[in-house]
């Protein structure tokens, strides 16, 4: 398990030091700021749709290993999936992250996204690692008002 505990950490700190899809998309269709005051993440996701399916999500911001990891590896998630896919990933993922009960079916889903499974472990973290889901569920969702951890 070990082996495991350090792939996870090598494949966090790699997105955290070189995030995928960072950066202002526009034109977009939907975009959402986030903040989460106790650790000082702040985020903006951008979406671009096709029809029902997002085509791109980039995020831009400042935060901890563990935001912007997730940012990172959310962006090559939500790719290509609908707007009720990401809405399951999201469900998935949150479970995965509060130690809730996830079935083999959510399990296989979240691919690489398991890498926060240890998350759990780390309450305070839970917000930082939800924060850009919020934020791009907001986004997809049309909210204008900054999305809180809090």
């Amino acid at each position: 398990m070990s082996d495991l505990r350090e792939l996870y950490q090598e494949v966090i700190l790699d997105h955290y030091k070189n995030p995928r899809n960072f950066g202002e998309l526009s034109p977009c269709d939907c975009k959402a700021h986030g903040n989460n005051p106790l650790c000082g993440d702040k985020i903006a996701v951008y979406v671009t749709l096709e029809g029902n399916k997002v085509s791109k999500v980039q995020f831009q911001g400042e935060g901890c290993a563990i935001s912007t990891a997730s940012a990172s590896l959310m962006t090559d998630a939500l790719v290509g999936k609908t707007r009720e896919e990401a809405e399951s990933i999201f469900s998935s993922f949150h479970k995965l992250v509060t130690g809730e009960p996830l079935s083999s079916e959510q399990t296989e889903g979240l691919g690489k996204l398991a890498v926060f499974e240890g998350v759990q472990e780390f309450p305070l973290r839970v917000k930082c690692a939800s924060l850009c889901w919020h934020t791009v569920k907001a986004a997809l969702s049309g909210q204008e008002d900054s999305v809180t951890t809090e």
